[in-house]
């Protein structure tokens, strides 16, 4: 059975203006887009292990947390669900102590109107800032004017600060560039970009434009975010403030400590890590959100499956997928934060 059902009300203790601490600022790091957990049977939440998984990440060392996130399932989420894990996670962050960690929370809908309703419903749910990808649905339709009219419609009314989400592969290959990137964060409430495209080049050239925070400068504030971690180096190397990456949920202490190295300017050693880090992300995201938890539950004794229609992965795949993850478990066992 799923844990604490009794907590499945999306009203409870929310409001409309939500319970936003200013003093939880975004800061560079390592952030992590946390998966949802269900039940392996009658795939209902599992807010024991939501509460489990969100404070391991922050006795790890992490920066903040994603919900509702491509990692996170949001699109096999109704809205109250949506609600419940935010708010689930903001509670056991609290209530371990971490209640100045900040939450980030997936915000995008097919239509202007539905992204504001989900920015809203983040707010109640006791989230910090909102990270929003395009509309896609209306492929042919989103020029880049149709993009810059939806983010700025739906930054205009958020209350929560937004980042935006250049994520091509979930949205039908819609790519946005800098100079795009860059025109929409002029806007007073657009506060970042998570750069999932992998690209780089245009990371640096955003970061530069908007004077994006690194570990060595607060800068404007804003934050250059790469969106994978076998990029977590070179993001940083960039111009960029750190990495939201799926990765960092099995490997959050590898990947928070090629952020300390960067930072020690110790880049040899860092390079050596990254090597590894590199090669242990890009077999993980062969197996998508599936191989993410097969991989929390053969280290960590929790993980589940994923929502149908995502298939679930045959006990010997999940051996043969550990095997290969071998080297990156025992360095990621021998590091302690």
């Amino acid at each position: 059975m799923p844990s604490d059902q009794n907590d499945l009300d999306p009203s409870a203790n929310g409001n409309d203006t939500g319970n936003v601490d200013a003093t939880r600022s975004l800061r560079p790091g390592i952030y992590a887009p946390t998966p949802t957990f269900f039940d392996s049977e009658s795939e209902d939440l599992d807010l024991s292990t939501i509460r489990l998984h969100s404070v391991r990440l922050a006795k790890d060392g992490l920066a903040g947390l994603v919900t509702m996130g491509s990692n996170g399932e949001a699109v096999h989420l109704d809205r109250d669900e949506r609600i419940i894990v935010t708010r689930t996670t903001r509670e056991a962050l609290d209530a371990a102590g971490f209640t100045q960690m900040p939450i980030i929370v997936g915000a995008g809908e097919q239509s202007t109107r539905g992204t504001i309703a989900m920015c809203r419903d983040a707010a109640r749910a006791g989230g910090d800032y909102v990270l929003v990808i395009p509309p896609s649905f209306f492929r042919p339709a989103m020029s880049n004017e149709a993009l810059y009219k939806h983010y700025t419609a739906v930054a205009d009314a958020s209350s929560l600060p937004v980042l935006l989400y250049n994520y091509p592969a979930a949205v039908a290959g819609i790519d946005m560039d800098s100079d795009l990137l860059i025109r929409i964060s002029r806007h007073a409430n657009v506060v970042g970009t998570k750069f999932t495209c992998g690209n780089t080049g245009k990371l640096t050239r955003v970061a530069a434009a908007t004077e994006a925070s690194t570990p060595a400068s607060q800068g404007s504030g804003y934050m250059a975010f790469g969106g994978l971690a076998d990029f977590t180096l070179q993001t940083l190397m960039s111009g960029g403030s750190g990495i939201v990456a799926g990765g960092a949920n099995v490997f959050p202490r590898t990947c928070v400590r090629v952020f300390k190295l960067y930072e020690q300017s110790r880049l040899n050693e860092a390079i050596a890590l990254q090597a590894h880090l590199s090669e242990a992300d890009g077999i993980l995201i062969e197996r998508g959100v599936p191989g993410m938890k097969a991989m929390l539950q053969q280290c960590h004794g929790y993980g589940g499956h994923a929502r149908r229609p995502l298939q679930r992965i045959r006990e010997a795949e999940i051996e043969r997928l550990g095997s290969r993850l071998s080297r990156i478990i025992e360095v990621e066992k021998s590091l302690q934060y």
